[in-house]
Order: structure tokens, then sequence, then C-alpha cells
């Protein structure tokens, strides 16, 4: 009874020494995701991350993760009619122990797979759910093992996790049969999930390793082997054990579509690792050979970039240069014109115009065929408050034009469909609001402007001047943007347009509320007669207490506005925040699809929610 102990003792010794035995070892490498690369590396158990060297060269910008805690596990179990009996009962009875020893942070998810796939449990940090599925498990009735169907499903399933590990355990003991999926189809599932599969085969007169030892080769797992499903408990273990000592290691990598990667692992204190790899890149596009005109070491010289990057910014000076030596040029010859008659002073005008002439008939057309749409003729209506020598096409080929342009700036920064689509949509959107913006803008000042004004045509008209003479003044003495629009009017009735019509044309181009109050009231009084200057000082005392009362009720709600500022922006603010100080962090919010849908409801909400605060802090008198 004295020896049991010790003997138990270094049993356990060895039994925790041989993972670290094992020293440092590159499982799988998965190049799919050119141009990221996933490697799995074995190292012992409780050492640091393994560095990894790329033909030499340390990698930058990876993503490291542990297995050892915090990963989603599916475990698939064949259960088709050549598990019958003690087969299936030792399969479910090891898949209970595995679960009952993983770590608390760790998803199971259990699913079985015959002639069809059925799902046990979904993903559960409790192993109370798992074990309770795993334990009334029997064979199948009809015949058929979907064994690559149900590593696809397992994918599927593990692409949707927001954990970094991914894993995949199946249990069989024969070929896939009846299944509609192929190993190909398997092996880019698991690539898609950033999956690692570790097979379990079950030798028999009927098996065949083959495929499974390329699947787990492909996915960077590891294949087992058993002659009696008495040894799936003993398998589990050494799977358990192994995962708790492995690292997957993304990074992007430098190589191309075809070259031969060295990679090599190593773990201070423990040993390194060496692999080859190649780069599989766009449906394993051949390398294209360099060209024949420079010597071949020309393209793989460390100076290469430094060369070809001071050759393009020579280029880019070179037509600088020349663009402004051009602009010189017409300058002169502008100077130059009318000095030398009437043939070189035309010349630039006729070219100018033959030039444009294209560009005009296709904003003609554009502007025919939208001429009966509401939001073009809004859009023209727009441009006209902002006081922009615009058309509406020419401002719409504008918008598209810088759509297209920051979507080709995402294109070539290799960013994700969405972002290239959210940065085209910006850009085209952009040129609308600034229009908007200066609309705005000119309005307000209007109406700033506008108390002063009907104080000055009053003045006039007490003084004796007609309504004619009392506008002159306004454009003689008022500033702009005031006298801009009365010029106009004035302009308008000299070529026999009548006042009124005039000012109602003035009314609906400035867009001021306030505007069309004073001018409504204006032509009443000029139809049914009275006093003029009267009316102006009455409307204008009118005005300047509507806009004193606006300012109040602006002053009022500012607290409201500032709140709703800083809930609209708080979310965008923390979101950036948190992603600068900690990517790996906020990868699963913006690289999965959990993540997206969330990200979709959570801007949903905020647009209700500035709805809501925009109905309570505005105010319309």
């Amino acid at each position: 009874m004295s020896l049991r102990w010790p003997m138990l003792a270094a049993v356990a010794a060895l039994a925790l020494a041989a993972p670290a035995a094992a020293g440092v070892r590159i499982g799988g490498i998965d190049t799919s995701g050119y141009p990221r690369i996933r490697v799995s590396v074995t190292a012992p158990l409780g050492s640091a991350a393994p560095r990894l060297t790329e033909n030499g060269t340390p990698i930058a910008g990876a993503q490291v993760v542990n297995l050892a805690h915090d990963k989603s596990v599916v475990l698939a179990i064949d259960r088709s009619q050549s598990m019958f009996g003690k087969p299936l009962a030792d399969a479910a009875s090891a898949a209970r122990a595995f679960v009952a020893q993983k770590a608390p942070d760790d998803r199971i998810e259990a699913l079985t797979f015959a002639h069809t796939i059925a799902l046990l449990t979904p993903f559960s940090n409790s192993p109370g759910e798992a074990t309770v599925a795993l334990q009334g498990l029997h064979v199948d009735s009809v015949p058929g093992t979907l064994m690559w169907d149900a590593i696809v499903a397992a994918a599927h399933g593990l692409a949707r996790q927001v954990t970094p590990g991914r894993v995949i355990i199946v249990v069989t003991d024969g070929q896939s049969f009846k299944s509609s999926a192929t190993l190909d189809d398997a092996v880019a599932a698991a690539h898609a999930a950033g999956a690692a599969v570790y097979p379990i085969g079950i030798a028999g007169a009927d098996y065949t390793p083959g495929p499974l030892r390329e699947l787990a080769a492909l996915t960077g797992g590891l294949y087992h082997e058993v002659t009696s499903t008495a040894q799936l408990a003993s398998v589990y273990l050494e799977i358990s054990r192994t995962l708790a000592h492995t690292w997957q290691i993304t990074y992007p990598t430098a190589g191309r579509p075809g070259d031969t990667l060295h990679l090599t692992a190593s773990v201070a204190g423990q040993g390194t690792a060496s692999r080859t790899a190649t780069v599989a890149g766009i449906a394993d596009a051949t390398t294209i050979p360099p060209s024949n005109i420079l010597p071949s070491g020309v393209w793989t010289s460390p100076l290469a970039p430094v060369v070809l990057g001071a050759a393009v910014g020579f280029l880019t000076l070179l037509a600088f240069g020349f663009l402004m030596r051009a602009r010189g040029g017409r300058w002169l010859n502008a100077r130059l014109a009318p000095h030398l008659g009437p043939t070189v002073a035309d010349a630039k005008p006729r070219r100018r115009r033959d030039r444009g002439r294209g560009l005009r008939g296709l904003f003609a057309a554009t502007d025919r065929a939208f001429a009966n749409v509401r939001q073009f003729r809004t859009l023209q209506r727009q441009i006209e408050r902002a006081d922009l020598a615009l058309r509406a096409s020419e401002l719409l080929y504008v918008s598209l034009g810088v759509g297209f342009v920051l979507g080709l700036v995402g294109a070539v920064a290799a960013m994700p469909s969405l972002v290239i689509l959210a940065l085209m949509a910006f850009g085209a959107v952009v040129p609308i609001l600034h229009v908007g913006f200066k609309a705005r803008a000119r309005i307000k000042a209007f109406d700033n402007q506008l108390p002063d004004l009907l104080i000055t045509i009053a003045a006039s008209l007490k003084a004796g001047h007609s309504f004619r003479h009392a506008v002159q003044a306004v454009v003689d003495e008022g500033a702009e943007p005031a006298a801009k629009d009365f010029r106009r009017v004035l302009n308008e009735t000299r070529l026999g347009r009548p006042m009124d019509e005039a000012l109602a044309e003035m009314a609906g181009r400035v867009g001021s509320k306030n505007l069309t109050f004073v001018l409504t009231a204006v032509t009443i009084q000029r139809q049914i007669g009275g006093s003029l200057a009267g009316l102006f000082d009455t409307v204008a005392e009118t005005v300047r207490q509507r806009q004193q009362f606006a300012r109040k009720i602006r002053s009022l709600t500012a607290m409201g506005r500032m709140s709703a500022y800083v809930l609209i922006g708080l979310p965008f603010g923390v979101g950036l925040a948190l992603t600068a100080m900690n990517p790996t962090y906020m990868s699963p919010l913006w690289k999965t699809s959990t993540g997206h849908t969330l990200v979709g409801v959570a801007l949903t909400m905020m647009v209700v929610g500035t709805v809501i605060l925009k109905k309570i802090i505005s105010f319309k008198g």
C-alpha cells in the first residue's frame, strides 16, 4: 500500500509531462483564405505563445489564439447501422467524459449523423445539456452515413460563433455513404469557418482512413485511429490535452499565389519546428513569371519597393510640372490675346465651346429625362436657394463621380463589399448634403436681414417714394443675399413682369417662411389699398418677435439637443476607441455574421431613437 501512491504520482507526472516532451510542432496550414494564412502550432503546456517566421522574416499583424479555453467545439457522432451496440455506447460515453472535463468558457454542440443529421443540443457553456442529450443515442434504422454533410453543417454552425477557437471532433467507423457533400466541400466549409477538424476513425473491414487523414491535414487538426471503441475515451482525453497546448496563428502573408512558404515556429527553451506550404491564392492561380526586360533578381531585391516608389513619385512630379507649365501657357496666351487681334482671341472660346458641347448635351438630356420627377425638381430648387451656378443634372453627375471614386479607393484597399457600398453611398450623398447646408445657411442669413430690410422699405415709403424706389433702396443699401434677390425682382419688372408675380417667384426661390408671410401681406395690402409704410412697420415688428421667440425656444431645447448628440455619438465613439485599443476584443463584432446582425439592430434602434428625440426637441412656430 505504501508503494501505490508513489507509483500513481509517477504515472500522473508522466502523463502531464507527455505533452511537454512533444516539443513544438506545426499541425496544419490553411492558405485558402489568402492573403491571410492560418497555422496551427502545438507547443508544450504552459509555455508562451510561439513565434512564427515566414521565409526567415518574423510575421506582422498576427492574431494568436490559444485553444486551451474560450473555444467552440462540435461533437459529431456516427450513429449509422454499423455502429450498433457497443460501438455507439462507447462513443457516447467517451463524448460525455469529454464534455464533463471541458473548460468553463468552452461552448459545446452535439450532433449525430446517419442517413440524416440530427442536432442533439445547440452551443452551450453548460455541460449538463450535452450530457443528457448524449445518453439516449440509438442507431438509425435507415442505411446511410452523411459524414461530409455533417462536417459541413458543423462548420456552418461554428461560423456563427464569436469565440476565436473553433474545433470539430467527428467519430465514425466507415466511409461517407449517400452524402451529397464531398471531402472538398467539407474542407472548404471548415476553412470558411476557421475550424480545425479532429477525426477519430474506428478501424474495421470496410474502413479507409485516407480521406479522414487528408481532412485533418488540410484543416489543421490531428487524425486518430482506434482498433477498439474502448479506446475512444483515451483518444478524447488526448485530443483535450492537445487542444490545451495548441495555438492558432492567423496573419497576412507577404507571399503571392503559387509561392512556397517556409514557416518556422519556435518557443524559447522548447525548440523549433518547420514546415512548407504553397500559397493557394485565387483559385490556385499559377504565378505570373517576372518580366524578361530586367534581370530576375531585380524583382526579389529588397530595394525594389523603394525604387518603384521613387519612380512613381518622380512621374507624379513630372506630370504636375507639365500641368503647371500648361496652365502658365494658357495664362500667357490670355494676357497676350487682346494685343494679337481677334483671331487668337476667338480661338480659345471656340475650342472651349467645342469641348463643352458634349457635356452640355448630356446635361440637357438628363434634365429632360427627369423633368417630371419631384425629387429632381426639389434638388434644382435647393441649388437655387444655395445660389450655386449648377444644374440639378450637373450635381447628379458630381455625386455619382464622388461615389465612384470613393468606391474605387475602397476596392483598391481591399475593403469588404459592404464597406465599399457604404463608401459609395456616402460619397454620393455628400455633395447633396453640402448643397442643402448652403441653402439653409443662405435662408438663415436672409431671415436675419429681413426686419432691417422691412424698416428700410417703410422709411422709404414714408419719405414719399414709390414701392419700386423703396425696393431699389434695399438693393443699393442692403447686403447679400437679400440685395441680389431684390435686384432680380427689379430686373424682371423692367422686362414687363408684374411686381406681384416677381415677388411671389422670389418667395418660392428663397424658401424663407418669414418672407412668404411678408409678401403675402404686401400683396393683399396693395390689392385692397392702405398704408404700406405702416404695414411694413407692423410686419417688421412681428417678424422680429417671431425670431426672438424661435431663439428662446432654441435656447430652452439646447440641453435636449446636446443630450441627443451625445447619445447618438457615444456608441460610435466607444466602438472606435475599443477597436483602436483592443482589435481582437472587437473582432467578433466586425467579422462575424452575429456581430453584423447586432450592428444592424443597433443602427436601426439608433435611427428610431434619433427620430423620437428630434420630435421631442423640435418646435415649429
